[in-house]
């Protein structure tokens, strides 16, 4: 199954992304998404390469945020795409099987469409007003996400996402969310990965065997 707690990674430069993705890693994050923005597809595929090589000695997932051919080259363990990317369709044909595929939803049919493509898991949100994203789509809070999930009735795992802090997440638990992603709470204080997986009741500390021939 795919962890309940992701990091989107965040930094001012690459450099920052990369170390601030070895502090989650030493910190007990069971999954990293590498989000970089207006780089060029070289410069992300350097980027990819390195954050896959600190993901992997420490057993890391990793994710690459929009580019597929990317993940693919790096062997990265999924993409997640946003509302405006490929189609979760189209990658999963260009992807390896056991490569995941996340995506970006903010309504009840954006989920709909996600499910029907056979998504692995949704990140909906925003929950509430964040900066790490332009074009930010209308905020949901925790009882958007009950609405949703409640007309939805799905297995399929939903991680809320958008400006989330620690105190937010027994309130957004309470919606019936299956995980959360989190970025600007976890840069300030890496020791809050711990709290987030005693919060969401997955061990930081358990051990963990990565089959490449088996979805997260």
């Amino acid at each position: 199954m795919i962890p309940k707690i992701h990091y989107i990674s965040q930094g001012n430069t690459t450099k920052e992304h990369l170390e601030n993705i070895q502090k989650a890693c030493t910190s007990g994050i069971e999954l990293v998404q590498l989000r970089l923005k207006n780089l060029s597809e070289k410069k992300i595929l350097k980027i990819a390469e390195e954050a896959r090589e600190i993901t992997g000695h420490y057993q890391t997932r990793l994710i690459i945020n929009d580019h597929y051919k990317i993940a693919k080259k790096v062997k990265a363990d999924g993409v997640h795409l946003g509302k405006n990317d490929t189609s979760p369709t189209i990658a999963k044909k260009y992807l390896e099987s056991w490569q995941v595929i996340g995506g970006t939803a903010n309504t009840l049919e954006d989920c709909e469409a996600l499910i029907e493509k056979k998504v692995d898991y949704i990140g909906l949100g925003p929950f509430r007003f964040t900066t790490t994203k332009d074009h930010l789509s209308p905020i949901l809070g925790a009882n958007g996400y009950l609405a949703i999930l409640e007309a939805l009735q799905t297995n399929t795992p939903i991680i809320a996402i958008g400006g989330i802090t620690i105190k937010d997440v027994p309130d957004i638990l309470k919606t019936g969310v299956y995980g959360i992603a989190a970025s600007g709470e976890i840069t300030k204080n890496f020791n809050k990965i711990s709290q987030f997986n005693k919060l969401l009741n997955s061990s930081s500390a358990q051990e963990q065997v990565w089959n490449p021939n088996q979805k997260i």
